[in-house]
């Protein structure tokens, strides 16, 4: 699937803890900060991305999540599953969400549907057109809630850390969306970047894997490479932004993802040429 705007970025690895999730709400900050408006699409069913970006779940008060969309296999039906990011901070106001939930997990029964991969797509038809950014933040799977994202996706990223498995794991999503793509109707699917993420330099493997990157994934490893430091899992567990974590260190972490971002709206032909 082509699109003359693109703007759905499917964020994926075939492996878990290569920092999807970290760069997906870390992105959608980044992207906020630059006056531009992003909505995060939470497609896995440990929900980390909706409890980051404050979205709690009331059993009292049950609202559509993303696993309603899906199952209503309707088009458009997505805008009823769409809240505003929890935060108190002014991007807030640029950024939206919608959530996921454990029983999201239901959906994956339905692989064999005749046409229940297009249904995320059939979803969102027409929903995220005043969006700059369409974050869909996969489960570490190559299944049926991944390849629902491929399907509607206009453009892929794949975060990697740099261990072996998580290598392994980056090449078996480029692999499967090679291979794969035409037969969730989406052919030509380009992946468009690498995310090297939770790097420590003081790790001898780390080196070695990051050496090896270029020769396995070319001029698509993008920089600046993030380090492993406390402040991404601290904002996250405070369900807030970096910055407003208040320290300098959080700070510098912040401006290393709003640098990747801006190489994520530069290929999606949005380039940031002042900040907002």
């Amino acid at each position: 699937m082509s699109a003359q705007h693109p703007r759905r970025v499917v964020v994926g690895n075939h492996k878990g803890g290569a920092g999807k999730t970290a760069y997906t709400v870390n992105t959608a900050a980044a992207v906020a900060s630059f006056g531009r408006r992003v909505l995060v699409v939470d497609l896995d069913p440990q929900a980390n991305a909706s409890r980051r970006l404050g979205f709690r779940w009331d059993p009292a008060e049950p609202v559509p999540t993303i696993a309603e969309a899906i199952k209503a296999d309707a088009r458009g039906v997505a805008a009823d599953a769409i809240y505003p990011c929890g935060w108190e901070q002014d991007i807030a106001e640029r950024i939206d969400l919608i959530p996921a939930r454990f029983d999201l997990e239901n959906r994956i029964s339905e692989a064999g549907v005749v046409g229940a991969v297009w249904r995320l797509r059939k979803a969102l038809e027409d929903v995220d057109d005043g969006y700059d950014v369409v974050l869909l933040d996969c489960p570490p799977s190559l299944g049926h809630l991944t390849q629902l994202a491929l399907a509607a996706g206009h453009v892929a990223v794949c975060t990697v850390e740099p261990e072996y498995d998580s290598v392994e794991g980056a090449v078996r999503f480029r692999d499967f969306i090679a291979e794969r793509a035409a037969d969730v109707g989406n052919p030509g699917l380009p992946l468009i970047g690498y995310v090297v993420s939770r790097v420590r330099g003081n790790i001898g493997a780390h080196a070695y894997q990051l050496d090896g990157l270029p020769e396995l994934f070319g001029d698509r490893v993008w920089t600046p490479y993030v380090p492993e430091r406390a402040p991404v899992k601290d904002a996250g567990d405070a369900a807030i932004p970096l910055r407003a974590l208040g320290r300098s260190n959080a700070s510098e972490m912040a401006f290393l993802f709003e640098e990747l971002a801006k190489r994520l709206l530069a290929e999606l032909g949005r380039p940031v040429t002042a900040v907002a």
